[in-house]
């Protein structure tokens, strides 16, 4: 369906992304809004881990409107506020 674009000229990513992504002609995009960990009820999880995974399951009903999934998303931008939080982010 996509196609992962990592120019063997460049750096590879450090990490499990590419450096682009070409969408076919034809396909539908989604964009969402960016989320915050926060639950519908008012609750905000004390651990960054916990954080991520509330802000990725929001995403996912997002998609989920959509008929789409997480298997779908080719691109995120996330916001750390301090280094001590992103291993549990990126776990």
């Amino acid at each position: 369906m996509f196609r992962f674009l990592t120019p063997k000229s460049i750096k590879p990513p450090f990490a499990r992304y590419s450096h682009g992504v070409e969408v076919p002609p034809g396909k539908r995009l989604v964009l969402c809004s960016g989320q915050v960990a926060i639950t519908a009820d008012d609750q905000i999880p004390e651990e960054a881990g916990a954080q991520a995974e509330l802000c990725f399951r929001n995403i996912e009903a997002i998609l989920g409107e959509a008929g789409l999934g997480l298997r779908d998303i080719i691109r995120i931008n996330a916001y750390v506020t301090d280094r001590a939080h992103l291993r549990p982010y990126m776990d």
